[in-house]
C-alpha cells in the first residue's frame, strides 16, 4: 500500500470550495492535473476522469463513487487495468475550520501488487495533487473576492 496526501488552508467557505469541485464542465478552466471529469454525483455511481500527472501521459479512468458528503467529502474508488492490480482510493475532504476558512485535504491510497513498480507516477501524481490544490486555492479565494 501507498498513500499520497496532500493539503492547504483556503480562505474561502465550505460552499465555495464545494461548488468548484463539482462544477466538473469547468474543470479544464482551471485544473492543471483533472483535466476533464463527468458523471452524476451520486454514491454508486461511475465517473469518468481524464488526469494528467505532471512529466506524464494522460490517461483516462471510469471510478465508481463511494461516498458523497455534501460541502465535505468526496471519495472515489478506481481501478487500473484490472481489479487488485492497482487500486486507488482517491478522497476530497473539506474541513471546515470558520465561516470563511477551510483545510481542504487531497489523498489517494494505492494498493495492488503493481504498486511498487510505478512510484515514478506516483511521485508525479503528488506534485498534481498539489497544483489542483493551488489552483483551487486562487480561484476560490478570487470568489470570495
Amino acid at each position: 500500500m501507498k498513500e499520497i496526501y496532500s493539503e492547504i488552508q483556503i480562505n474561502a467557505s465550505a460552499s465555495v470550495v464545494w461548488g468548484i469541485l463539482t462544477d466538473f464542465d469547468k474543470f479544464g478552466e482551471w485544473n492543471p492535473f483533472i483535466k476533464e471529469i463527468s458523471g452524476t454525483l451520486k454514491e454508486g455511481s461511475e465517473l469518468r476522469i481524464f488526469i494528467e500527472p505532471p512529466n506524464s501521459k494522460g490517461m483516462e479512468f471510469k471510478p465508481t463513487l463511494k461516498k458523497v458528503e455534501m460541502e465535505k467529502k468526496i471519495k472515489w474508488l478506481g481501478k487500473v487495468w484490472i481489479p487488485k492490480l492497482i487500486d486507488g482510493e482517491h478522497s476530497w475532504i473539506i474541513n471546515q475550520i470558520d465561516d470563511n476558512t477551510v483545510l481542504f485535504i487531497q489523498k489517494e491510497r494505492f494498493t495492488g501488487i503493481f504498486v511498487p513498480f510505478f512510484s515514478k507516477l506516483l511521485k508525479n501524481t503528488k506534485s498534481g495533487f498539489e497544483m489542483m490544490n493551488q489552483n483551487l486555492k486562487q480561484r476560490a479565494e478570487k470568489m470570495m473576492g
